[in-house]
């Protein structure tokens, strides 16, 4: 029977130590997007070709 008591004890402090290093990588901003990192070389091209067009488009206005 102690060694229940001494098993609840030990997963009690290891889920508190996870929670506290989750807390710490929360605040330091480690989730904060976790989406546009993986997809940003798939729509690189697009956003290189937008800014090409604003260019031109600013050039032709100017004459």
């Amino acid at each position: 029977m102690d060694i229940i008591f001494l098993m609840i004890g030990v997963s009690i402090v290891i889920a508190v130590v996870f929670f506290i290093l989750f807390i710490k990588s929360v605040k330091s901003g480690q989730y904060d997007d976790m989406y546009t990192p993986s997809v940003r070389m798939l729509f690189e091209d697009e956003f290189i070709s937008d800014k090409s067009k604003v260019k031109e488009s600013k050039s032709i206005n100017q004459k």
